[in-house]
């Protein structure tokens, strides 16, 4: 980027502060476009004379060269505009911090669930009524989480494994079901039943060798064998004593297709049940973004796209357009290009605004682990589009997804 010298900043033009370091200037970006005075004359009370700008991104030029004739303008030191801005920046640093200690609660709590959920797939054959017991406690706390509440707050989370394994894929699949629950309105004992029955519905893999379930290309007697896990969570369940028809339902035919191509018996339209269409829809999601192989994951905008156009014909039509309404426009996980060049990750929704989520930004600069978080709302910013992994290097895919997984907590928000 060409440099410019202070004194012909106005506002319009568009400067960038990386050489600085986020912590070494009191602006909220390294890289905007200047809208007022104050700014400028914040920089020159730092002591900067000389900064980079970018042409193509400012909406006003420059102010012209000064010549040896040219007046020298006065000085203003009443508006004390760096000493403002450091109190606004330090506000800003402690509401990052603040979201960044949300963010690693959700994180423990998304760890424990995946704990307790492993805890009951280990003990459901030998003690199967203290993993019913236990599995009714854990979708309990997550529905008294979502009910009573305005709004939903999607979080992206960040475990510490790369595998996810069965209790990953069930937290998530429970989740996004329960979110798409809420959205639908459902009865709290429809949102138990729900909650539970995504959570044990792929409790049958358990009988399904490793390599079958990891293989994408299966010959006629694998896939047989694979499709056969719907039949093992039948079996699986069978020592829950009066488990709700409504979460067995779940477990046996969250594979059923809305046009009657599912298994395993291929049952169409509303002759599945609608709690079991709920789940299927969220198991797909979460297995196109969450696949065995992370080289084959879908971005989220790209998930959606291929469910609601290349898909369509497998699912309730009108129970996808409410996820995808459900889910935002920029869904947790997505990649974005924002308004100031920069490049980030959507990591919450803010439910009464789903055009401007909480995003991580890119900065290589700034280590991974101190990352900014930019609520967009706070920023004279926008997304200009969502981005393919693809599209972006491998360091600034690392930076903003090191893991390469999807994983999701969500929780209740009172607007």
């Amino acid at each position: 980027m060409p440099q410019i010298r202070v004194d012909r900043l106005r506002p319009g033009v568009f400067i960038s502060l990386s050489s600085l370091g986020w912590m070494g200037h009191p602006f909220l970006l390294n890289r905007f476009c200047l809208s007022s005075e104050k700014q400028i004359q914040a920089l020159r009370e730092m002591g900067i004379t000389v900064v980079e700008w970018d042409p193509a991104r400012s909406t006003a030029e420059p102010l012209p060269e000064r010549t040896a004739n040219s007046p020298v303008a006065e000085q203003d030191f009443s508006s004390a505009a760096l000493a403002g801005m450091q109190d606004e920046k330090r506000v800003r640093i402690a509401r990052v911090r603040e979201q960044r200690e949300g963010l690693a609660r959700r994180e423990r709590l998304f760890e424990q669930q995946a704990i307790a959920a492993g805890d009951i797939f280990r003990s459901l054959l030998g003690r199967p009524q203290d993993a019913q017991r236990q599995a009714k406690a854990l979708v309990g706390t997550l529905v008294e989480n979502l009910l009573g509440t305005d709004s939903m707050v999607i979080h992206l989370v960040s475990q510490k494994s790369r595998e996810g394994g069965l209790a990953f894929h069930a937290l998530n699949v429970m989740a996004l079901s329960l979110m798409l629950g809420k959205t639908l309105r459902l009865s709290e004992e429809e949102m138990r039943f729900l909650g539970l029955g995504a959570l044990l519905h792929d409790i049958g893999k358990q009988e399904i060798p490793p390599r079958i379930l990891r293989n994408t290309r299966r010959s006629s007697p694998e896939e047989e064998f694979y499709r056969a896990h719907v039949g093992y969570g039948i079996k699986a369940i069978s020592g829950m004593k009066e488990l709700p028809v409504a979460v067995r339902n779940i477990i046996a035919c969250h594979h059923e297709l809305f046009d009657g191509s599912g298994f395993p018996n291929r049952l169409a339209g509303e002759k599945i049940p609608r709690l079991a269409r709920i789940a299927a829809i969220a198991n797909r999601y979460d297995n196109l973004c969450n696949p065995f192989d992370l080289r084959d994951a879908k971005a989220p905008a790209e998930a959606l796209r291929q469910m609601f156009r290349a898909e369509s014909a497998h699912y309730d039509g009108q129970l996808v357009q409410l996820f995808i309404r459900t889910l935002g426009v920029y869904p947790p996980g997505t990649f974005v290009s924002l308004s100031n060049g920069s490049v980030g990750m959507v990591v919450e929704t803010n439910p009464a605004d789903l055009l401007h989520p909480l995003v991580m930004l890119h900065d290589p600069d700034i280590p991974r682990a101190e990352a900014l978080l930019l609520d967009l709302r706070d920023a004279d910013l926008k997304v200009e589009s969502a981005l393919s992994p693809a599209t972006l290097s491998v360091e600034t895919v690392e930076y903003l997804a090191p893991r390469g997984r999807l994983d999701y907590y969500v929780e209740g928000s009172k607007n």
